[in-house]
């Protein structure tokens, strides 16, 4: 960690120099500090990390140069983010960054100090912002588009696997986006011949019972996917890169990379109330070759073409 604001003072040397005029030793300028607050780990998001500084860099800010940057990692315990965003309001930091899960303590911390999120649901809905256009008070951010692209994923599910004919789902119903996420795909369901049951995981244990009968622990969906032999599809990148079939999905990258240019503009002096809460709309198809051999499928040719990132 790193101290939060520091200052330099300027002594007299003594002699002959206490008689030199101060205006002459000017305090160098303070360097703003930005509050990294995220429900993750360092390890885990180091990519989405990257983004967002890059979004500083295209918005003049060198985190060792001209930003300092002050993480906190709840290393996926919640239950620590009101104390990680408490002490970071405690270090009169300039800007706080919050990942989704994160944006409640943060704005339970501070009214004040801004606030720049990416958040995966609806942040009028969540009471974030008053408005997309207009959030008002201390935050705005980036919206990511989470379950309004459920059936682009049951579809590209069927074209990997075209002899299925029942497609299991697995929601976490805690999870805001899950209820258009289900509607989305129910909707799709009957044009493609599927049948849709429905699989509850709301946490780790849940998740372990629903693989048995048959968002945010990626590596043990992922290994159970894999245990069982089953072709999943996910949401982020993330997951296919740790060994998931697929993902389609907003990139989240690039969210955490425009919410880094966010944060560059309201140390320039820009207000959060002002600035317009943008829909993350770059989307982006990654297959994992890897996994689609070791599951004994092959990819249709006009999938791979499709596909942003394909991992081999």
């Amino acid at each position: 960690m790193f101290d939060i604001r520091r200052r330099e003072f300027l002594g007299l040397i003594g002699g002959a120099a206490t008689l030199w005029p101060l205006t002459g030793h000017a305090q160098q300028p303070t360097v703003p500090v930005v509050g990294f607050l995220n429900s993750a780990s360092a390890d885990g998001y180091a990519s989405m990390a990257n983004a967002f500084r890059q979004g500083l860099k295209e918005a003049g800010y060198v985190e060792g140069d001209n930003v300092a940057i002050e993480y906190r990692w709840a290393n996926d315990q919640y239950d620590r983010l009101p104390a990680l965003a408490a002490d970071l309001v405690s270090r009169r930091i300039n800007v706080i960054f919050a990942n989704s899960p994160s944006i409640v303590a943060a704005k339970a911390a501070t009214s004040t100090i801004p606030i720049v999120f990416v958040s995966g649901d609806d942040p009028v809905r969540l009471g974030f912002v008053a408005s997309l256009n207009r959030p008002g008070g201390n935050a705005t951010g980036v919206a990511i588009l989470s379950g309004e692209l459920g059936a682009k994923r049951l579809e590209l599910l069927r074209e990997l696997i075209p002899q299925a004919k029942t497609i299991a789902v697995l929601i976490n119903s805690d999870f805001g986006p899950s209820a258009r996420f289900r509607g989305d795909v129910e909707r799709a369901a009957p044009a493609l011949g599927l049948t849709l049951p429905f699989l509850q995981a709301n946490n780790e244990g849940e998740i372990d019972a629903a693989f048995t009968s048959l968002d945010s622990r990626r590596e043990r969906l992922v290994a159970l996917a894999a245990k069982i032999a089953i072709p999943a599809a996910y949401e982020t990148r993330a997951t296919a890169v740790a060994g998931g079939l697929t993902s389609y999905g907003a990139s989240v990258g690039d969210a955490y990379r425009q919410a880094g240019i966010y944060v560059g503009r309201i140390l320039k002096g820009e207000k959060p109330a002002e600035l317009p809460v943008p829909l993350a709309t770059k989307i982006e198809l990654v297959i994992n070759l890897r996994t689609a051999k070791a599951l004994g499928l092959t990819v249709p040719d006009k999938i791979l073409v499709a596909a942003d990132e394909v991992i081999e």
